[in-house]
């Protein structure tokens, strides 16, 4: 079969040179043969199909990455990650729906509390802690590095200490966003008898001890759009914390929200379970 060159391909799969030459480096649609002294692009006929396939998963927004390991499946494969995909896609537009319109009561004086806010006791911890400022493209990297800390060197069992209460967390002493770094800190509770020898072995964490307080919480979706989840979760919580301002004005603030910091729970042990695996909680005492 006659091979097609790179601007005849262009012409037929209406993709532009640019998109071709960026698809070949990236490994998604990589030409039958490079003409070894000009460098030239040649193509299969055959890749048409191909390339008129990437054109269509691309308007469903799938990064090239997953792209490239979509066409390496079977078709019965394929057909399920474009499905799971759009099932994401489809509760993350349904996530900013609800923070649209969210926005729209706000703006127009209608301020509610979005998520269901629930409260607990935590009582005083020892806490093994990694903080550092990070770009928000360096966030997810930074958790990988504490998880990966306490992986390889693991608590002893009788280190551990059962439920949320000992549930690693990461607080967020500053927003962390496209036009704003900030500290985070991840924490790990241990037991107070134990903290000491505990801190000597992990060199590259901090040991400190929070103070005992409530803290008000939502739960957060294992689905959808996690950056809207998270504002709403935020808003839920501040919203809540006006209301009990207002509720408590005349009674002694022991402890301000800032002195604690917001932070995102992780208990592990309800992975896999009806039980939420994360949650937003904000720290207070009254």
């Amino acid at each position: 079969m006659k091979e097609i060159s790179i601007g005849e391909f262009a012409r037929r799969s209406r993709l532009s040179l640019k998109a071709l030459r960026l698809y070949d480096e990236r490994g998604v649609l990589v030409p039958s043969r490079v003409d070894q002294a000009s460098g030239y692009r040649y193509y299969d006929p055959d890749q048409l199909d191909q390339a008129r396939l990437v054109v269509m998963l691309r308007q469903l927004q799938l990064p090239l990455a997953a792209i490239k390991g979509l066409l390496a499946c079977d078709p019965a494969d394929a057909a399920t990650r474009v499905a799971e995909h759009w099932r994401d896609a489809e509760a993350a537009h349904d996530a900013r729906r609800e923070l649209a319109d969210y926005l729209v009561n706000r703006l127009t004086g209608k301020r509610s509390v979005v998520y269901e806010v629930g409260m607990r006791e935590i009582p005083e911890r020892s806490l093994l802690c990694l903080k550092r400022n990070v770009e928000q493209q360096e966030m997810w990297a930074f958790g990988k590095e504490f998880i990966a800390i306490l992986r390889e060197r693991p608590l002893p069992k009788i280190a551990k200490i059962e439920g949320r209460e000992g549930a690693a967390f990461c607080i967020w002493w500053g927003l962390v966003n496209d036009d704003s770094d900030g500290p985070i800190e991840w924490c790990a509770p241990v037991p107070a008898a134990q903290a000491e020898a505990l801190a000597s072995r992990y060199p590259e964490l901090s040991l400190r001890t929070e103070p005992a307080h409530q803290e008000a919480f939502v739960a957060l979706p294992d689905s959808g759009d996690e950056a809207v989840h998270w504002n709403l979760a935020m808003e839920s919580l501040w919203a809540w914390a006006q209301e009990q301002e207002q509720e408590h004005k005349d009674e002694p603030v022991t402890l301000e929200p800032e002195d604690l910091g917001l932070r995102i729970t992780y208990l592990a042990s309800a992975l896999g379970t009806e039980e939420p695996y994360r949650d937003m909680a904000l720290p207070f005492a009254v």
